[in-house]
């Protein structure tokens, strides 16, 4: 019973098949969503090994635990801890890998529409081998020379091609959640014509939204300002409240709605939450303040958690790595998908817009489902792409090379790199801070720009 899909999942790691699940009552799974699955994958590995590397903790533990652990490190000529594959510049050379790899998958797949040719076959298959390839280029980065300053000067240019490829990774994030707002509502608006039920439901979450808005607005009022302190506090909540208020009352303006009758609630409503939860972010990871009170220092203005109880710091620090890292993927895979490409004007998309409501619409159907499928020892397997790429592989593998910017400079803190552990990732750092605060007014720069383009530019958004 095991044989078929042994067999398959050997064809999977070695030769050209999608790989799928040895089960046979998982849903059927198309190519190209194994493929991105895959890669998606990798670079989970790799970022759970940098954050890893970035833990004292997991040092002290691996020193501790693993035999002969000490000995191994002192054959590497690095002491009895291997200092040299934990702290920042471990983080720096693993990821100078991992962005290796997708950087040479990205000229591999540039300019490639043909499913069937050799480059497509590689970009789709032979797992292992390129398993095999992902350690090496991560293992590479250790090797870089020392003499002569040489590995202190790579790590300082790496450290600013990482700053400027995380900005980048960080706007197409923002543009992404701008299409997420605005496709929710077209999808569930598309269903209100055949069914009265998608607007309720189109009012119950954009209620929902909003009182989370507000909400976010009364708690960082409440816990992150003070009568006689946080004055940049109660200046920026003050400026991000106004601004979502804007925009939400200009959504359903009557010269919006003019050109665009879809435009309503819900897309400000989910902008909203968003910035709320940036400025949130912000504010957690901006230096403590500290005012006087009675003759005491009193620390003021931060999460009630923050209150020195290590248990629950480590609460909030493995709740904030899962919604980053979460983000991180969704970026990456959402941003390759046929709608949000042309939504980025990476790609044109020339197939007529059909709309079909659904609960579950973040990731779409690329294709229709009528394709050939594959049976075999467990899940089956779609293979969508016999007439053609069905998303730009090259695009696909340079998103993620961005994220593997980001992924670094958010582990390795920024620019605040120095003594910096993974243990500390929410914790003040005023570049983390203007990060995710000027991230808050791109975001609704953005939302903004896609209100206002049609009244400039009305021929442009005339289809």
């Amino acid at each position: 019973m095991c044989d078929p899909c042994c067999v398959s999942q050997l064809a999977c790691c070695c030769g050209t098949a999608a790989c799928s699940c040895c089960c046979n009552c998982c849903p059927k799974i198309k190519q190209s969503t194994s493929t991105r699955v895959m890669y998606a994958l990798y670079f989970l590995l790799v970022t759970m090994v940098c954050a890893i590397m970035m833990s004292p903790t997991v040092e002290q533990e691996l020193h501790d635990k693993v035999p002969f652990y000490s000995a191994m490190c002192k054959k590497l000529g690095d002491g009895e801890t291997c200092k040299m594959l934990v702290g920042y510049s471990a983080v720096y050379k693993v990821c100078f890998g991992m962005a290796c790899f997708f950087f040479l998958f990205f000229l591999l797949t540039l300019r490639l529409n043909n499913s069937q040719s050799c480059r497509a076959t590689i970009h789709n298959g032979f797992w292992l081998p390129k398993f095999v390839l992902l350690v090496a280029c991560c293992v590479g980065g250790f090797f870089i020379p020392e003499e002569g300053g040489f590995e202190m000067m790579f790590l300082k240019v790496w450290r600013y091609i990482g700053a400027v490829g995380g900005f980048i990774f960080l706007l197409i994030q923002l543009m992404l959640l701008v299409e997420f707002a605005h496709r929710w509502n077209t999808n569930w608006s598309s269903g209100v014509k055949y069914n009265r039920l998608w607007y309720a439901a189109l009012a119950l979450v954009t209620l929902l939204l909003f009182s989370v808005a507000v909400g976010a607005v009364a708690f960082m009022g409440l816990f992150y300002t003070h009568p006689e302190a946080c004055l940049l506090n109660k200046v920026l909540l003050g400026i991000n409240g106004s601004l979502c208020f804007i925009v939400s009352l200009l959504a359903i303006s009557p010269c919006i709605q003019k050109l665009q009758p879809t435009s309503g609630l819900l897309q400000p409503g989910v902008i909203s939450v968003y910035v709320m939860y940036l400025t949130f972010s912000a504010f957690s990871s901006k230096p403590k303040e500290t005012y006087e009170v009675a003759g005491l220092n009193t620390t003021v203005c931060v999460f009630p958690f923050n209150s020195g109880n290590e248990s629950d710091k480590k609460i909030v620090t493995v709740v904030g790595a899962v919604i980053l890292f979460c983000c991180v993927l969704y970026s990456c895979l959402t941003s390759t998908t046929r709608r949000s490409s042309a939504a980025l004007r990476v790609c044109r998309n020339s197939e007529p817009e059909t709309e079909r409501a659904r609960c579950c619409f973040c990731f779409g159907d690329d294709t229709d489902d009528n394709d050939e499928e594959k049976s075999g020892g467990g899940q089956n397997v779609v293979y969508d792409e016999h007439e053609g790429t069905i998303y730009s592989y090259s695009y696909f593998h340079f998103v993620f090379f961005l994220g593997s910017l980001y992924v670094m400079m958010t582990v390795t803190n920024w620019f605040h790199y120095d003594n910096h552990e993974i243990e500390k990732l929410l914790e003040g750092s005023w570049s983390v801070f203007w990060i995710k605060m000027a991230s808050c007014w791109v975001c609704l720069i953005l939302y903004l720009g896609t209100l206002v383009a049609p009244m400039v530019c009305p021929k442009r958004f005339e289809a």
